[in-house]
């Protein structure tokens, strides 16, 4: 297996060798396992264990904390100073893995924040801490000291689009819109998380989850399989392509297999359902969720 499997994936090899050899900002290895409520605690299980030399990456902590919505960007400056005192500068390789039982969960969304925010040397580990484990690879509970850096944010505002640019786009069809949850979701026969929300998807979107990306030990699967799974829903790698989900989390999934592909200008809805749902009209939310309780 290649090293370096992608300019998006690097291996468990890879970086257990790298963590060997390379010392200070020059590697900066992320834990991005998230906090949601009965179902996991990622702090708390970072603390217990994680890759050797690894920090803590808040998701719910490096977001825009004035928003009404889930998991928004936070600014450039919030953004700069949240890594920066992770030990990260613009020069910094930086490697995100999280704990999901899937291997690649929420590692992609910090992932597209750096690359959002100008980051060019970022990377996910394939298989994420499932597979380090697997491996036998070490671990420890030991909390990771760095000295604080400077970090310059620069946001590439075409790869987020906004509430107002999906509106448009019922309309204009500018680019093509991927919801990344399941199917179930999508059509809104299963319920989604959280009260207040019913499942669904916005008018014109198209479904590929995310889930399909994976292999079941939790790797990404191939490239060639990716260009299948957008090819079969008919989506267009040459045009231009924005992803959504819930809360803009799974979504980046789809963005990183796009960039797999040499596709780097797919966007995000940032907002996704759960701004849509509160905000859309009626007739441009589409789902069986109202059809059964009415």
């Amino acid at each position: 297996m290649s090293q370096l499997l992608s300019r998006a994936l690097v291996s468990i090899n890879w970086l257990s060798e790298a963590l060997k050899t390379q010392t200070g900002p020059a590697l900066r290895v992320l834990d991005a396992s998230f906090y949601y409520p009965a179902i996991r605690n990622g702090r708390k299980e970072y603390e217990e264990q994680h890759i050797p030399g690894a920090l803590y990456f808040d998701i719910d902590e490096c977001k825009d904390q004035g928003s009404p919505y889930e998991v928004m960007l936070p600014s450039e400056s919030s953004f700069a100073k949240y890594v920066g005192n992770l030990g990260i500068n613009n020069d910094s390789h930086v490697v995100i893995y999280d704990a999901d039982h899937l291997g690649m969960y929420y590692a992609p969304r910090a992932w597209w924040m750096f690359k959002v925010f100008g980051h060019d040397k970022v990377s996910v580990l394939d298989g994420g801490f499932r597979n380090w484990l697997k491996k036998g690879l070490p671990v420890t509970s030991e909390k990771t000291k760095v000295k604080p850096e400077t970090y310059h944010a620069v946001l590439n505002t075409l790869r987020v689009k906004k509430f107002e640019d999906i509106e448009r786009n019922i309309s204009s069809k500018e680019f093509q819109l991927v919801d990344s949850r399941s199917n179930g979701r999508y059509t809104g026969t299963e319920p989604e998380p959280g009260e207040g929300i019913y499942p669904g998807h916005i008018l014109g979107s198209l479904n590929l989850p995310f889930t399909d990306f994976l292999t079941e030990e939790g790797f990404e699967k191939s490239p060639e399989e990716i260009q299948q799974l957008f090819k079969a829903k008919g989506i267009d790698l040459s045009k231009p392509l924005t992803i959504t989900c819930r809360r803009g989390v799974t979504a980046c999934q789809l963005a990183m297999a796009s960039f797999i592909l040499g596709k780097e200008d797919t966007a995000i809805y940032d907002g996704s359902w759960f701004e849509w749902f509160q905000r859309a009209k009626a007739d441009h939310k589409v789902s069986q969720w109202k059809n059964e309780k009415s």
